[in-house]
């Protein structure tokens, strides 16, 4: 019998007036057909909007059918006689970990969940440590929630849920502000649940390599399953998922671009192994590619090409949460570095290395326990500095940047910083134009209510908030996550575009290696409170071996390029972009 069946399942949102007069119906689900076999490790993908939470919230009976049905382990969600039982069964770890987070120690938290159904007192103790150790937090557990980064909070609420051992676990971007070892760490403990306690995996995600080990794949769009199957049946179609904005792990996609150069690659590559087999295989045929010059990318001639001038410098910066207290802990350790005028500078760290503590110091939100910092010659702590003019210069878009709206209408959002600069109305209405329309948010939702739009398009409108006071400076503290495929190239292309077109200074802090490499022109790595690497993608993400120790990865591509060198194909290691890597294969087997 199926753990999960939905049968011509329709879920629409009403939204009405003060009056109770219906205003609008959103679609979210249109009958929707859908089993899961109990034990089964599910994937859902598909772009923002597609019904992927919609439907995941119905598992958990925490929306109910608006027609059909959606029976889970033999219960029907309608019924309010089995909403308790069903969230027994089918546990939820939501996107925000804000959101399920109650207690005020670490470990109560973790064992509010079995304490709630029941479980014995000495058993509770048992499965926080293991949940605790299993998500990587076991060394936290007497620690504040409140103290902890996002990415900690949600490997803690994660715990929360593996602590149930329900029958079913439901993940909705359990892991899109975590550290490429943080996920790595997450998705090996749901995978191990899977396989030694039987429990069914439902993962929504927006990264496409987590898919890979699943026993099966939906793919949504408009409400509807509009792909099923198994992962390599999904991945093969790669045009076809980036038309409906979703992509393929990055072995896939370069494989893919390798076929289609003329190399007779083998059906849809999966695994880094898969692509150095296949190339081995070519080379052991002697298959052809056409002919390519080296025409690699320099980033940094690029990055050389700026202007020199200091604009941010960081003398000696220190700072503490609470000190002096049980809880103290140095985010900061004693950093100096400058920023220069016009660089694309890319932030990497684990979660909790410190990236959002320093960038928030850069205009002014937080003041460094000890040392300097200087913007334009000026130390931004003297009495009479005007911090409000700094942070002007100075723009953040902070890591839920739709958290930042809070006007009737997208364009009074935006007209918003230009008013507080004291700007006059013509002004103000003369860049709000002109941010929307460097960000690429049509006309038609200027005067929507900013708390309409998608993910996406809300993301747009907070940053064109802060792109119309024009900054100096725009730091941008995960502005992706969350955020299926295309719109993290669009949001990432737009800022791109951006900064060639008007020279700004650009801090990006990701936890995505590939966006870094694909976008930046110099990388400073944070651990433990200070930077352990500053320089180019390609001098940072070479020596991956020490960043792997920190935590953190290479993209995928320069694991391939290091895999073939290995395997004695005479490579350059350092591509860090598919097509790096695809010309330099290309010109090796030319």
């Amino acid at each position: 019998m199926s753990i999960i069946k939905s049968k011509n399942l329709v879920h629409e949102y009403i939204r009405r007036d003060e009056e109770g007069n219906v205003e609008s119906i959103q679609v979210a689900l249109d009958h929707v057909n859908l089993n899961v076999e109990p034990g089964q490790f599910i994937s859902i993908l598909g772009h923002n909007g597609s019904g992927k939470s919609t439907f995941a919230k119905h598992i958990n009976a925490l929306l109910t059918p608006s027609e059909g049905t959606l029976i889970v382990d033999g219960m029907n969600t309608s019924d309010d006689e089995f909403t308790f039982a069903v969230r027994q069964t089918a546990g939820m770890v939501f996107q925000n970990p804000d959101n399920q987070i109650i207690a005020s120690v670490v470990d109560e938290d973790v064992a509010f969940g079995p304490e709630n159904i029941g479980v014995p007192t000495e058993e509770i103790l048992k499965r926080v440590e293991k949940s605790l150790k299993m998500v990587g937090m076991y060394k936290y557990k007497s620690h504040s929630p409140n103290k902890l980064s996002g990415g900690q909070k949600q490997r803690v609420a994660i715990a929360g849920v593996m602590a149930m051992e329900p029958k079913c676990i439901i993940l909705d971007e359990p892991t899109a502000m975590l550290d490429p070892d943080g996920r790595k760490d997450v998705l090996q403990a749901v995978h191990t649940l899977n396989k030694e306690k039987g429990i069914t995996v439902i993962l929504i995600t927006h990264y496409m390599e987590e898919v890979v080990d699943s026993d099966y794949v939906f793919v949504m769009e408009k409400g509807k399953v509009f792909m099923e199957g198994k992962p390599r049946e999904i991945f093969k179609d790669v045009e076809l998922l980036k038309e409906h904005s979703l992509d393929v792990p990055q072995v896939t996609l370069l494989a893919h671009e390798l076929k289609k150069a003329g190399l007779p690659m083998q059906e849809c590559v999966l695994t880094r192994q898969e692509l150095v087999d296949s190339l081995l295989e070519i080379q052991k045929t002697g298959g052809k590619a056409p002919q390519i010059s080296h025409a690699t990318v320099d980033t940094a001639a690029k990055a050389a090409t700026k202007s020199v001038n200091n604009e941010l410098i960081l003398d000696h910066v220190s700072y503490k949460y609470s000190p002096g207290t049980a809880y103290e802990v140095t985010a900061l350790d004693d950093i100096s570095l400058s920023i220069k005028e016009g660089e694309f500078i890319g932030i990497i760290g684990h979660t909790g290395s410190g990236k959002s503590t320093l960038v928030q110091h850069l205009n002014g939100l937080i003041k460094a326990t000890e040392g300097h910092i200087y913007y334009r010659g000026q130390d931004i702590y003297d009495k009479d500095y005007d911090i409000k003019d700094l942070r002007t210069q100075v723009g953040m878009v902070f890591q839920y940047p739709e958290h930042q709206l809070f006007e009737t209408t997208v364009f009074k959002d935006v007209q918003f910083g230009p008013k507080n600069q004291g700007l006059d109305e013509k002004e103000q209405i003369k860049r709000a134009y002109e941010a929307l329309g460097l960000v690429g948010l049509p006309e038609e939702f200027y005067l929507a209510s900013p708390f309409e739009l998608s993910g996406g398009q809300k993301r747009r409108a907070a940053i064109a908030g802060v792109i119309a006071m024009k900054p100096n400076v725009i730091i941008l503290d995960e502005p992706t996550a969350g955020l299926d495929p295309k719109g993290r190239d669009d949001i990432l292309g737009m800022i791109s575009e951006m900064h060639k077109k008007r020279g700004d200074t650009v801090i990006l802090v990701s936890h995505s290696m590939e966006d870094v490499a694909n976008y930046v022109d110099r990388i400073i790595v944070m651990d433990a409170g200070k930077p352990a690497f500053d320089g180019t993608p390609k001098e940072v993400f070479a020596h991956y071996k020490e960043l792997e120790a920190m935590g953190l990865a290479a993209p995928q591509v320069t694991y391939v390029m290091n895999d073939l060198k290995s395997e004695g194909f005479d490579v350059k290691t350092d591509a860090t972009t598919v097509e790096e890597a695809k010309e330099e294969i290309l010109c090796y087997v030319k």
